[in-house]
């Protein structure tokens, strides 16, 4: 399993069920992601263009914190 679906399968199991409909759809605009500009967004070296990504970047980083 790669690096990136650990960080995916966490968001999934954390607060996917609990998400509104629209953070749905975000997330699965971040699937949609090839996995340069993904890698970018989560090591923060790039910053999404869409707020809704960017918030479930955001969101998938808090659920791999410490």
């Amino acid at each position: 399993m790669s690096e990136l679906d650990v960080l995916l399968q966490r968001y999934l199991e954390t607060r996917y069920d609990a998400a509104g409909d629209d953070e749905k759809s975000a997330f699965r605009s971040v699937l949609a992601l090839s996995d340069t500009e993904l890698n970018g967004y989560l090591l923060q070296r790039q910053t999404p263009s869409s707020e809704s990504i960017a918030r479930v970047i955001e969101h998938i980083l808090c659920t791999t914190a410490p």
